[in-house]
Protein backbone atom coordinates (compact mmCIF):
# COMPACT_ATOMS: atom_id res chain seq x y z
CA UNK A 1 0.00 0.00 0.00
CA UNK A 2 2.81 2.41 0.87
CA UNK A 3 4.42 1.87 -2.53
CA UNK A 4 1.16 2.85 -4.22
CA UNK A 5 0.91 6.01 -2.11
CA UNK A 6 4.52 6.92 -2.92
CA UNK A 7 3.89 6.50 -6.64
CA UNK A 8 0.63 8.45 -6.47
CA UNK A 9 2.34 11.26 -4.56
CA UNK A 10 5.19 11.38 -7.10
CA UNK A 11 2.66 11.53 -9.93
CA UNK A 12 0.84 14.45 -8.31
CA UNK A 13 4.12 16.25 -7.63
CA UNK A 14 5.19 15.74 -11.25
CA UNK A 15 1.90 17.27 -12.43
CA UNK A 16 2.27 20.22 -10.05
CA UNK A 17 5.85 20.76 -11.21
CA UNK A 18 4.71 20.78 -14.83
CA UNK A 19 1.97 23.27 -13.95
CA UNK A 20 4.52 25.48 -12.18
CA UNK A 21 6.79 25.44 -15.22
CA UNK A 22 3.82 26.58 -17.31
CA UNK A 23 2.98 29.28 -14.71
CA UNK A 24 -0.38 27.62 -13.97
CA UNK A 25 -0.16 26.97 -10.26
CA UNK A 26 -1.83 28.71 -7.32
CA UNK A 27 0.98 29.91 -5.08
CA UNK A 28 -1.33 30.12 -2.04
CA UNK A 29 -2.35 26.47 -2.45
CA UNK A 30 1.27 25.48 -2.80
CA UNK A 31 2.18 27.38 0.38
CA UNK A 32 -0.66 25.65 2.24
CA UNK A 33 0.66 22.28 1.08
CA UNK A 34 4.19 23.18 2.21
CA UNK A 35 2.92 24.25 5.64
CA UNK A 36 0.84 21.10 5.98
CA UNK A 37 3.79 18.86 5.15
CA UNK A 38 6.09 20.81 7.50
CA UNK A 39 3.55 20.44 10.27
CA UNK A 40 3.16 16.70 9.63
CA UNK A 41 6.95 16.31 9.53
CA UNK A 42 7.33 18.01 12.92
CA UNK A 43 4.59 15.84 14.42
CA UNK A 44 6.24 12.68 13.12
CA UNK A 45 9.64 13.86 14.32
CA UNK A 46 8.24 14.45 17.82
CA UNK A 47 6.54 11.06 17.82
CA UNK A 48 9.75 9.34 16.70
CA UNK A 49 11.80 11.13 19.36
CA UNK A 50 9.34 10.05 22.05
CA UNK A 51 9.40 6.45 20.81
CA UNK A 52 13.20 6.45 20.70
CA UNK A 53 13.36 7.82 24.23
CA UNK A 54 11.04 5.05 25.42
CA UNK A 55 13.16 2.41 23.66
CA UNK A 56 16.30 3.87 25.24
CA UNK A 57 14.62 3.63 28.65
CA UNK A 58 13.67 -0.01 28.05
CA UNK A 59 17.17 -0.87 26.82
CA UNK A 60 18.70 0.75 29.89
CA UNK A 61 16.43 -1.24 32.19
CA UNK A 62 17.25 -4.48 30.36
CA UNK A 63 20.98 -3.76 30.62
CA UNK A 64 20.60 -3.22 34.37
CA UNK A 65 18.69 -6.49 34.69
CA UNK A 66 21.34 -8.28 32.64
CA UNK A 67 24.13 -6.86 34.81
CA UNK A 68 22.35 -8.06 37.96
CA UNK A 69 21.94 -11.55 36.51
CA UNK A 70 25.60 -11.65 35.47
CA UNK A 71 26.58 -10.60 38.99
CA UNK A 72 24.51 -13.48 40.38
CA UNK A 73 26.30 -15.97 38.13
CA UNK A 74 29.72 -14.76 39.29
CA UNK A 75 28.79 -15.21 42.94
Amino acid sequence: MMEFLKKATEWVLDKEEAAAKACRIDLEDLQKQIELIQSRKEALKQECEENLAELDHILHRLEVIKAKEEACRRS
